[in-house]
């Protein structure tokens, strides 16, 4: 008689995927508050574009090792309408809107009504990619954007009113959903590090061209401005640079539903950072976040 050998099933890591997907939550959801914070020295142009080089130089040790790599330039060679796409798609536009609306909007609110991303990303899917729907994601999708209207149409004194400024973040986050299609049909084949580091390599030069006619250089190198410098910085290093890294990591280690659900922490640590900074949320407002996060809740249910 002989004994079989058990099979040994490779485990994924769930303790890293918990510690990676949180610190997800916590640099992304501080990221409107850093915002905020950058715009105390700096005019939303030069946030917006300043983000996008600070992560252009994190990326750049990346791009020079894979430069040099033949397969690497052969891909980027047949695939750099995409990439140029996606980089002015997914980052420049969203980053100057981001950064405009963080001028004259809360930075909780902003949270909120970036949590519509993945509702978008549905939505441009089923219309322009072909996806198909299940009625639970069709009637998250509903249920999330009427959550966004409450934030939408109430202002940040709690009156009635069209918050032009929350426009300017729904429509970021319809960038945000293009962008994730775009990524899904053109550039999925190419591993994580080398595709986000060149959709840098193409957004950040565009970047560079806008800051560079501006005075940004001296209030980089003005003392007063450090506190506000160090946000800046912070944003992309982090927010863009090594988060994108993290997110990927995270859906190698588990799955993309579980990083997915990022998105119902990002809201939380906003919100948070934004009564420590003395923002006054109402309760319409509330109700608007809690809706926005039962239609992302359904459309991600499995």
């Amino acid at each position: 008689m002989t004994t079989e050998e058990p099979v040994v099933i490779p485990q994924k890591r769930p303790l890293l995927a918990w510690v990676l997907l949180c610190s997800l939550a916590l640099v992304w959801g501080s990221s409107f508050i850093l915002i905020k914070r950058s715009l105390v020295s700096f005019p939303p142009e030069q946030v917006g574009a300043g983000r996008l080089v600070f992560a252009l130089f994190f990326f750049t040790p990346f791009l020079a090792r894979q430069s040099r790599q033949p397969d690497v330039r052969v891909a980027v060679r047949h695939r750099w309408v995409a990439l140029l796409a996606s980089g002015i798609i997914g980052f420049v536009i969203p980053a100057f809107l981001f950064a405009e609306a963080g001028a004259h909007l809360n930075s909780s609110l902003a949270g909120a009504l970036n949590s519509l991303s993945p509702l978008f990303t549905l939505i441009l899917g089923g219309v322009f990619f072909g996806q198909s729907l299940k009625l639970r994601q069709v009637a998250g999708i509903l249920l999330g954007l009427a959550g966004s209207l409450l934030l939408v149409f109430f202002s940040a004194t709690g009156s009635f009113q069209i918050n032009e400024y929350a426009l300017l973040v729904v429509v970021a986050t319809i960038c945000y959903g293009l962008n994730t299609n775009l990524i899904g049909r053109y550039l999925s084949h190419l591993p994580a590090l080398v595709s986000t580091a060149w959709l840098f390599a193409f957004a950040g030069p565009i970047a560079l061209l806008t800051l560079m006619p501006t005075d940004f250089l001296s209030r980089v190198i003005n003392a007063e401005n450090s506190w506000s410098l160090g946000a800046l910085v912070t944003l992309g290093v982090f927010g863009s640079g090594l988060m994108s890294i993290f997110f990927n990591r995270v859906m190698q280690l588990s799955s993309p539903l579980f990083a997915a659900s990022v998105t119902y922490l990002i809201p939380i640590v906003a919100l948070m950072w934004g009564v420590l900074d003395g923002e006054t949320i109402y309760a319409v407002q509330f109700a608007g976040m809690g809706v926005c996060l039962l239609g992302i809740w359904l459309v991600n249910k499995s």
